[in-house]
């Protein structure tokens, strides 16, 4: 004889697999902000910055975030720029301050 499946179990515990899921990366974007140390910036500044990111259509410019973004995850990142004395912030943005150009 065949087992009966529990829909409602399955869609119940598909359900909280995806909210445990948003709120894991909730978290780990929290972790990230605080990590490149993006936290100093008030809410406003911090979202004018990502959307900026997000309407830029500079191949080069975003390529080049992706390098200096992978070269944090390896370790090369913040801490490295704070022993060489290296300005991170600065170097982020062009003569503008806008880090999007």
């Amino acid at each position: 004889m065949r087992k009966v499946r529990d829909y409602d179990a399955e869609l119940k515990a598909l359900g909280d697999k995806a909210k445990a899921l948003r709120t894991r990366k909730v978290q780990q974007l929290g972790e990230l902000v605080v990590a490149t140390g993006a936290d100093a910036f008030d809410a406003e500044t911090l979202a004018g910055v990502l959307l900026a990111a997000i309407g830029s259509s500079d191949a080069g410019r975003k390529e080049a975030w992706r390098t200096r973004g992978a070269a944090f995850f390896q370790g090369r990142g913040r801490k490295g720029a704070k022993r060489t004395g290296g300005d991170v912030a600065s170097a982020s943005t062009d003569s503008t301050g806008d880090p999007a150009g």
